[in-house]
C-alpha cells in the first residue's frame, strides 16, 4: 500500500494496462486484496475496463467469490451485465468456480434473472456448474429456479457434461429432476457413453444400477445408439480396452450380437484392438448367458436350498481367474495347452465345447505363427470359467472330454488318477 500511494503521488497512471490489457485494479480483486482494490476505487481507477478477452474486474469478483469487493465494485459503478468475449457475466463466472454467495447476491437480492443466459457455447449457468461438479451450486441453483435441461450447442446436457468429468455426486443430485436420462448430444451419445469413453468406471456402474435398463433402452433397442461408428457403451468399453467398464456392462447382461457401422460386434471390436483380456471376457460372457438361458437358470430367483449350480449364489466374474483354489487345475490346463496339443488340436476341442467360430477367431486374433499354445491356454481358461459356474467338476468333466475326443493317452496321463480322488472344489 506504501509503494501504491508512493507511485500515486508521482502520477502514475491509475489505469495503465499491460500487454493483456488488465489494469491494477485487474490485479487487486483477482488477488482479492481488499485494501488495493479500495485504494484503487477511492482514486477513480475506472472499474469498466476490459483485457484482452472481455475479462472485466466485476467477471474476477464473481470468479474468486468475494462478495465484500464485488459490492464495492458495484457503488463505484460497475456494469453488473458485463459480459466477456465469450459471452460469460458474473452468473457464468459465479456458477463454473462455486461462488454461491455471489450468485444469492445477484439473483435474490438484485432480481437480475435475466443474468441467466446461455453463454457463446450455448451453456447456461446451471451447466456450468454441472461440468466443474459443484453440488452446492447445483443445489442452490436449483432452490433458485435456475434448473435447466437445455442443450449447449454441441446438444450436452448438464447430465452429459457432469459424466464426461465424471461428479457422481452432480449426477445424483441432477437425476432426482430429470425426465429422460438416455438422451443424446450431437454426436447421439448419452451420458452412459460419455462416460464410458472417457473411462470413469465407478459413475458407469452408478448409471447402470440408476434405472437404465440397457437391453431395452440401450442395446436391444431398433434405433442403436450411435456414438462416433454407431457403437453401443459395450463397444466404446472394448475398444479402449477398460477391463473395469466391460465387468459392469457384462454383468449387466448386454446384447453381443448388436454390430456398428462397420458391421462388426463388441468381440470383434475388442479383437481388432489387440485386447486379450477383454476378448476372453466377452467370449466368457457371451457362454455364460447362452448356459443361462438354455438351463433355465435366473440371477434373481434365489432357492432356499441355495445349491452350488444356482448362479444367484455366485459372486459372478468375467475376469481372469487368479483364485488359489483353481491354481493347481490352472496349471494343469497350461501343461496340457503348451505340451500335449498339436497344432489345431486345441480348435477340436473349442468346437466340442460350442464355442463359435467368431470365438475362436476372436481368440486367434491376438497372436500368430507358434502362438498357437497360448490359443490353446485362453481357451481352456475360458472353458473352465464355464464349467466352474455350472457346478461342474472340471477334472471329471475334461477327463471325459478328452477321452470322447480320442485323446485317451492325454486323458489318462493328465487326469486318469485325479479323477479317482474327492470331487474338485468350486470356488463360489
Amino acid at each position: 500500500m506504501d509503494t501504491m500511494e508512493r507511485l500515486f503521488r508521482k502520477k502514475i497512471n491509475i489505469n495503465a494496462v499491460n500487454v493483456l490489457k488488465r489494469t491494477a485494479l485487474h490485479f487487486a480483486v483477482a488477488g482479492n486484496h481488499i485494501s488495493a482494490v479500495e485504494f484503487l476505487l477511492h482514486h477513480k481507477a475506472r472499474v469498466d475496463i476490459a483485457d484482452k478477452h472481455g475479462l472485466t474486474a466485476i467477471h474476477l469478483a464473481a470468479w474468486s467469490g468475494n462478495l465484500e469487493i464485488m459490492l464495492m465494485l458495484i457503488k463505484a459503478g460497475a456494469d453488473q451485465k458485463a459480459k466477456n468475449q465469450e459471452g460469460m457475466n458474473v452468473l457464468h463466472f459465479a456458477a463454473k468456480n462455486n461462488g454461491v454467495r455471489i450468485v444469492n447476491y445477484f439473483i435474490r437480492d438484485l432480481h437480475l434473472m435475466e443474468l441467466n443466459k446461455p453463454d457463446e457455447k450455448g451453456r447456461k449457468p446451471f451447466l456450468l456448474a454441472a461440468e466443474m461438479g459443484h453440488e452446492e451450486m447445483i443445489d442452490e441453483l436449483i432452490t433458485l429456479n435456475l434448473f435447466t435441461s437445455e442443450k449447449d450447442k454441441e446438444g450436452n446436457t448438464a447430465l452429459h457434461l457432469a459424466a464426461k468429468n465424471g461428479h457422481r455426486d452432480v449426477l445424483e443430485i441432477l437425476l432426482q429432476h430429470w425426465e429422460d436420462i438416455n438422451e443424446l448430444n450431437q454426436q447421439n451419445a448419452s451420458a452412459l457413453h460419455v462416460a464410458t469413453q472417457n473411462g470413469h468406471t465407478p459413475l458407469v456402474r452408478f448409471l447402470i444400477s440408476h434405472n437404465i435398463d440397457l437391453d431395452a433402452q440401450f442395446l436391444n433397442n431398433i434405433i442403436l445408439y450411435i456414438y462416433k461408428r454407431h457403437q453401443t457403451p459395450l463397444h466404446l468399453a472394448a475398444d479402449l480396452g477398460n477391463v473395469e467398464i466391460i465387468e459392469t456392462l457384462l454383468k449387466a447382461g448386454c446384447d453381443f450380437s448388436m454390430v456398428d457401422k462397420q458391421g462388426k460386434t463388441a468381440l470383434a471390436v475388442a479383437s481388432r484392438s489387440n485386447h486379450a483380456l477383454v476378448v476372453d471376457m466377452i467370449i466368457k460372457a457371451e457362454r455364460f448367458y447362452i448356459w443361462k438361458q438354455t438351463t433355465g437358470h435366473h440371477r434373481e430367483s434365489i432357492t432356499d436350498d441355495h445349491h452350488c449350480n444356482d448362479v444367484s449364489n455366485i459372486n459372478l466374474s468375467f475376469k481372469q481367474d487368479h483364485d488359489m483354489q483353481t491354481k493347481q487345475f490352472r496349471a494343469s490346463l497350461w501343461n496340457l495347452a503348451y505340451n500335449r496339443l498339436k497344432m489345431r488340436e486345441w480348435v477340436k476341442l473349442a468346437e466340442f465345447w460350442k464355442f463359435t467360430n467368431e470365438q475362436i477367431k476372436a481368440i486367434e486374433e491376438q497372436w500368430t505363427g507358434n502362438f498357437y499354445k497360448e490359443h490353446g491356454h485362453r481357451m481352456f481358461l475360458i472353458w473352465l470359467h464355464g464349467v466352474l459356474i455350472a457346478g461342474q467338476n472340471p477334472i471329471k468333466h475334461l477327463y471325459e472330454d478328452l477321452i470322447s475326443m480320442g485323446f485317451q493317452q492325454v486323458a489318462g496321463e493328465q487326469f486318469g488318477r485325479k479323477c479317482e480322488q474327492l470331487p474338485f472344489s468350486v470356488p463360489l
